[in-house]
């Protein structure tokens, strides 16, 4: 005899055949069936899942998020209608920018008051469409089941992104026979397309030519879980690589063939290499106008070679000579095993006089300084000095984001979340949550400065609940500092409502049961560090940093990569 539940029970059985673990979420009326299930999946003998409740539902989703970019699977989040799940839309959006795996649960009214204007409607379909890679409204109970697996298939697989489930109160609520499914196809859907041979050796036969070959790292290599084909590939072609600030943990900071940081405030030798190579190589990245500057002038002297696995990338910002459309966990081997082995020294030690110059003008200044207050260079470099070789990176968005994704140390593969499409301020703490939960036994350090640490503070409540060991490095400078620094450069110093009154973080600390850590003086910022990572559970550093610190180097908004600003 067939099993005959309600929806809202099929739903934590569906999750549970998903292998879901963690579900990050807030209640509700339009979700409270659900939740009324999920009581006795979260405790006793029946225990399958931890559910995180979060403080606001922007935070279910970024702390999703870093779950996913962490863990490797897909992050889950449960929320109600109307406003519930509205608020979830920045987070949805950012997952779609990020390409990072997501489910998002959301409660609706009875598909018998839709289009009424019913209390806490809202036609999440509509509104969730054009930010995620599918939307769905489960109408009936019945439907459950396979939409949830068909669900998880498709946010996991080809180029991962957010899926969006809208669940009407009559459906969870209506009785089933129970019948469990698994989704492996889509039709008219294919995550993973068929690797084109002939593509493959003409991408062998440029890179076996190429005098000044240049590889450009992406997030498509961590999350094709390719990072040890990768690091075949260039090293059978003596392939300096430069990574994209998503793809920064998918090449260890310490190998030698890794040449830095792509972008506008990425790395100087790189960036200007980009203009010198003879074949460029990109591998599971965007192209993005961060990346690329003016794409008018961009790396016009190479042969493109792109790989990835969404043939809508190929040819959208910059023209192609060949495409390899599959995943790089494929591709790599497939292209690794026509090469020749190659020398390319002379070229890779064409990069050191730039590095160096990098270092002399940027990088000893920032961290380093002999005088003055503390800059934020010097602070992300005393945490990496002292973090363990496993810790997680995360970050807020703005100065803190650039100078903390710079001057941090990659060793493991999924080490770094940070908002990089989307640029989400508020980011930065949920998504340190998730993460903590996706690797527990890993350090997580968290920078933001002090506009973004304001943009989600309640998620400190959620901390202080779960007790997860978040090491919050609070920059704070009083300002919006790269809104700041643009208006210095570009809008003749006219600081239009970027200076910050802030409130006394000690006491927010305090309130929330946090142990917390103010540094003034640089004398004092090696040791607060060392107590901040000894100590069990989370932490606040507060470091008080030169208000008009600049992050650099820099290449101007719509000017070429190799007009890239050393100095201001």
């Amino acid at each position: 005899m067939k099993d005959r539940i309600t929806g809202a029970k099929a739903l934590m059985r569906a999750l549970q055949a998903e292998g879901v673990k963690t579900i990050f979420g807030y209640p509700g009326g339009a979700i409270m069936p659900v939740y009324d299930s999920l009581f006795d999946y979260t405790r006793g003998e029946k225990k399958c899942f931890d559910h995180i409740l979060v403080r606001h539902e922007q935070g279910a989703t970024h702390a999703a998020e870093g779950y996913a970019r962490v863990s490797g699977g897909v992050g889950v989040a449960l929320v109600t209608s109307g406003p519930g799940v509205t608020n979830t839309l920045t987070g949805i959006a950012d997952a779609m920018m990020d390409s990072t795996p997501m489910v998002v649960i959301a409660g609706q009214v009875a598909i018998s008051a839709l289009g009424t204007d019913a209390f806490q409607e809202v036609d999440l379909v509509g509104v969730a469409q054009p930010i995620s890679k599918w939307s769905y409204q489960i109408r009936h109970a019945e439907d459950v089941a396979w939409a949830v697996s068909r669900a998880f298939y498709i946010a996991r697989t080809g180029r991962p992104g957010p899926v969006v489930l809208d669940f009407p109160r009559n459906a969870q609520v209506e009785k089933i026979d129970w019948e469990a499914m698994k989704c492996n196809h889509v039709r008219s859907y294919v995550p993973y397309p068929k690797l084109d041979a002939e593509a493959v050796h003409k991408a062998a036969e440029l890179i076996n030519n190429a005098k000044k070959p240049l590889a450009l790292v992406g997030q498509g290599v961590e999350l094709g879980n390719a990072q040890t084909e990768l690091q075949a590939f260039l090293e059978k072609a003596d392939i300096p690589a430069g990574r994209t600030m998503l793809g920064l943990s998918a090449l260890p900071s310490n190998h030698p063939l890794n040449v830095g940081m792509l972008g506008m405030h990425g790395n100087y030798a790189v960036n200007l290499k980009e203009q010198e190579c003879d074949v460029l190589i990109a591998i599971g990245m965007r192209f993005s106008d961060r990346v690329t500057g003016n794409l008018k002038t961009y790396a016009k002297q190479a042969k493109i070679i792109h790989l990835d696995i969404d043939r809508s990338e190929i040819d959208k910002n910059v023209k192609t000579d060949v495409a390899v459309v599959a995943d790089c966990k494929e591709s790599l081997p497939a292209i690794t095993a026509l090469l020749e082995k190659a020398d390319h020294q002379a070229w890779r030690d064409s990069f050191k006089p730039l590095d160096e110059q990098e270092r002399t003008k940027v990088i000893e200044p920032a961290i380093h300084p002999k005088e003055g207050p503390l800059r934020m260079g010097e602070v992300v470099n005393a945490v990496a000095e002292q973090a363990p070789d496993d810790a997680i990176l995360v970050t807020d968005v703005g100065q803190n984001q650039l100078f903390a994704t710079r001057y941090f140390k990659y060793h493991h593969k999924r080490s770094i979340c940070t908002s990089g499409g989307l640029g989400t301020m508020g980011y930065g703490m949920p998504a340190a949550i998730g993460a903590t939960f996706a690797a527990p036994e890993r350090c997580v350090c968290c920078f933001m400065g002090d506009g973004g640490f304001q943009m989600c503070i309640e998620e400190l409540g959620t901390i202080m609940e779960q007790h997860s060991p978040v090491k919050m490095i609070l920059m704070n400078n009083h300002y919006l500092g790269n809104v700041r620094q643009w208006q210095d450069m570009f809008w003749l110093r006219r600081k239009s409502f970027t200076k910050m009154l802030n409130p006394d973080y000690s006491l927010i600390a305090k309130g929330y049961g946090i142990a917390y850590e103010a540094v003034t003086d640089r004398k004092d910022l090696a040791a607060a560090v060392e107590r901040m990572l000894k100590t069990e559970g989370p932490y606040i550093l507060e470091c008080a940093i030169l208000e008009e610190d600049n992050v650099l180097p820099m290449t101007p908004p719509g000017m070429n990569i190799d007009q890239m600003m050393l100095e201001i």
